[in-house]
């Protein structure tokens, strides 16, 4: 028992989850909000705000 206390004792005290991957997943999720709310803005309105003006910071996609 105490070998195996001993083996797992090194794993235990090793580097935490690296904060480049903590970045990356950050980052990614700002842009796929973003991408989400951009294309949102673009589709088919949802009842209600068919009359709405869209935001002037968000960019007009043509249908090709």
């Amino acid at each position: 028992m105490h070998l195996l206390l001993q083996s797992a004792a090194p794993a235990a005290a090793g580097p935490h989850f690296p904060l480049a991957f903590t970045l990356v997943y950050v980052v990614g999720f700002i842009a796929a909000v973003t991408i989400g709310s951009i294309a949102w803005y673009n589709s088919k309105r949802p009842a209600g705000w068919e009359s709405k003006d869209r935001p002037d910071f968000v960019p007009k996609v043509d249908k090709d």
